[in-house]
């Protein structure tokens, strides 16, 4: 059976729980090696142990992503390594607190921005040369619709997912005319830790799972998928739409 990710090097961040495990697994049963970042070890051997146990390959990178330096030696080792960069997943994320915007500590708002944003664009920094060597470097990054609903008391979050989103369709553009592609993902509710920690009162049964979403961001990964600079969305129960960005002024 032939595999249509088969030797693509796929680097997934967030990968040790949630959307971020269920992708790194998808990516892998369609061939491709991942390179899985994530602070928790044990996670990450989980992960491993079940990606082999489906005869697939993954390299484990414990990584907190605040650590600048840390994504600029990745960048380095992956270089030493392999060359290039086929596939990235910016996955990694964190809600913050839920309260009203008066009330969020400096420090709070601070860390949110550390992982949403910045952590991100530190790898757009040290990737993007790698994507560029890629015959079809993909960039996939993980959003929110909190981001455009302004969702209350979730502040720092939403506004973290815009910067995100902002970030990801400049980069769309400065790279519009190479064989990259960068896309943006909005799972929706998603059956995750996450999701219980910003919502407790939901049924978390009632919503789909983070496999069901990741089957939906394989796609955008293919060597053949070829647009760009575009969001697409993956409501519960709903069919992949997308919308598109906004014409540029």
């Amino acid at each position: 059976m032939s595999l249509p990710l088969a030797s693509r090097i796929a680097l997934v961040t967030g990968a040790s729980r949630g959307i971020g495990y269920a992708t790194a697994r998808a990516l892998a049963r369609a061939g491709a090696h991942v390179v899985a970042v994530a602070r928790t070890v044990g996670g990450l051997e989980e992960l491993d142990d079940a990606i082999r146990a489906e005869g697939g390959g993954a390299t484990l990178v414990p990584l907190d992503l605040t650590d600048s330096d840390g994504i600029a030696r990745l960048g380095f080792a992956l270089n030493e390594r392999h060359g290039r960069l086929d596939i990235l997943i910016g996955n990694a994320g964190i809600a913050g607190p839920s309260s009203p915007l008066g009330h969020v500590e400096s420090k709070k708002f601070a860390e949110v921005m550390a992982i949403n944003v910045t952590a991100n664009f530190e790898l757009i920094r040290c990737m993007d040369p790698l994507l560029k060597a890629s015959d079809a470097g993909r960039a996939v990054f993980i959003t929110s619709g909190a981001a455009p609903k302004a969702t209350a008391y979730l502040g720092p979050y939403a506004a973290s997912k815009a910067a995100l989103e902002t970030l990801a369709r400049v980069w769309a553009n400065e790279t519009a005319n190479t064989p990259m592609r960068v896309n943006l993902f909005n799972p929706g509710p998603i059956r995750t830790r996450m999701r219980k920690q910003v919502m407790p009162g939901e049924d978390p049964m009632t919503l789909d799972t983070p496999d069901q979403a990741a089957e939906h961001i394989v796609p955008l990964c293919l060597p053949s998928f070829t647009e760009t600079g575009r969001l697409y969305d993956y409501p519960t129960r709903a069919l992949m739409t997308y919308r598109a960005p906004a014409p540029q002024a």
